[in-house]
C-alpha cells in the first residue's frame, strides 16, 4: 500500500507544481531526458544480468504487439462505421496501443509485483512496447498524417535507443556472470530514481481538455485500453498456458495508461492532439483504480 501511496504523491506533487510554482516549461523534458536515458538505462542494465530467461518471455512481447494491433484493427473498423477523420482514427490507434509501460508500468509493477515483477516488465517493455512505439507507431502517424516512414528511420531509432543498447548490453553482462558489486549498486541506485521522478514527470504534464462531442470516443478508447485489451490477453495465455508469472505481468502491462510518448507522436503529427492528451489524461487517473483492481482478479 506504501508503494501505491508513493506513486500517488509523486503524481499528485507533479500536478501542484505544474500549477502553482509555474516551473519552466523544458523541465519535464529535461526530467524524461534522465529518466529514459539514466534511470531506465541503468534499472535495465542492474536487472536484465538477474534475470533468469525463460522460452514464455516471447509472450510478454507479444502480447504488446496483440494491444498495439488489435487497437489498430479496432478503431479502423469504429472509425470506418462511425465516420471518424483518418486524424482520430490515427491518434486513437497511437494512445490506445501502445500503452505506459515504463513511467507509469514499471512503478505500479513493483508496488504490485516486486522486483520479480519488474524483470518481467522490462521484457514487456523493451521487446514489445518499446518495438511497438518505434516501428508500428513510425507506420501509423506516418500512414494517418500523409507523410512517409523510412526503413532506416526506423531501424535507427531501435538501434540507438539507450535503453535497447542497455538491454544488449545487460545480456552479454549475464553470461559474463554479471556486474562487479560496486557497478551493480551505483546501477541499483540510478535506477531507483526511476520511479519518483517518471511519476512527478507525468503529473507535471498531466491535462484534461474534454471538448463536447468527444464522449463516444473517449469512452470507446479507454473502454479498449483499460478493460477489452488486458482481457484479450489475459484469454490469450490461458489458451496458450501462458505461466501465472509471466501471464499476469502481460495482463497488467496491458492494462496500463495510454503511453505519454504515443500522444507526443499524435501532437507532432496532428493527429487530432486534444483528443489524444484528454484521452491520456483521463486513462492515466482511471489506470490507478483499474490496474490494482485487475491484479486482485488475477491473484497471487
Amino acid at each position: 500500500m506504501s508503494a501505491l501511496l508513493l506513486l500517488v504523491a509523486c503524481l499528485v506533487l507533479g500536478v501542484l507544481v505544474a500549477r502553482v510554482a509555474h516551473p519552466p516549461a523544458t523541465l519535464p523534458q529535461g526530467l524524461n531526458w534522465w529518466v529514459i536515458n539514466v534511470a531506465l538505462s541503468a534499472l535495465v542494465l542492474h536487472l536484465i544480468p538477474t534475470l533468469q530467461f525463460d522460452w514464455e518471455f516471447w509472450f510478454l512481447a507479444a502480447s504488446m504487439w496483440i494491444v498495439f494491433l488489435g487497437s489498430w484493427a479496432l478503431f479502423a473498423t469504429l472509425g470506418r462505421a462511425l465516420h471518424w477523420s483518418r486524424a482520430r482514427i490515427g491518434a486513437l490507434t497511437l494512445v490506445c496501443g501502445l500503452g505506459n509501460t515504463a513511467f507509469i508500468g514499471f512503478p505500479m509493477i513493483e508496488a504490485l509485483r516486486g522486483r520479480e515483477g519488474m524483470k518481467l516488465a522490462l521484457v514487456a517493455d523493451q521487446l514489445g512496447c518499446f518495438l511497438a512505439l518505434a516501428i508500428g507507431g513510425t507506420i501509423v502517424a506516418a500512414l494517418y498524417s500523409g507523410k512517409k516512414a523510412s526503413a532506416q528511420e526506423v531501424t535507427r531509432k531501435v538501434l540507438t535507443f539507450p535503453p535497447f543498447v542497455s538491454l544488449v548490453v545487460g545480456i552479454v553482462a549475464a553470461l559474463l556472470g554479471g556486474w562487479p558489486q560496486p557497478v551493480d549498486s551505483i546501477l541499483d541506485r540510478l535506477g531507483a530514481t526511476l520511479v519518483p521522478i517518471a511519476l512527478f514527470s507525468v503529473g507535471l504534464q498531466f491535462r484534461l481538455q474534454f471538448q463536447h462531442g468527444q464522449a463516444a470516443a473517449v469512452l470507446l478508447a479507454l473502454g479498449w485500453k483499460l478493460a477489452l485489451a488486458p482481457l484479450l490477453i489475459w484469454l490469450a495465455g490461458l489458451a496458450l498456458g501462458v505461466s501465472d508469472a509471466i501471464l499476469t505481468i502481460a495482463v497488467l502491462e496491458s492494462a496500463m495508461a495510454p503511453m505519454i510518448s504515443a500522444a507526443i507522436l499524435a501532437e507532432q503529427n496532428d493527429l487530432e492532439p486534444q483528443l489524444a492528451n484528454t484521452v491520456l489524461g483521463i486513462g492515466i487517473v482511471l489506470s490507478l483504480i483499474t490496474v490494482p483492481l485487475a491484479d486482485r482478479l488475477l491473484g497471487s
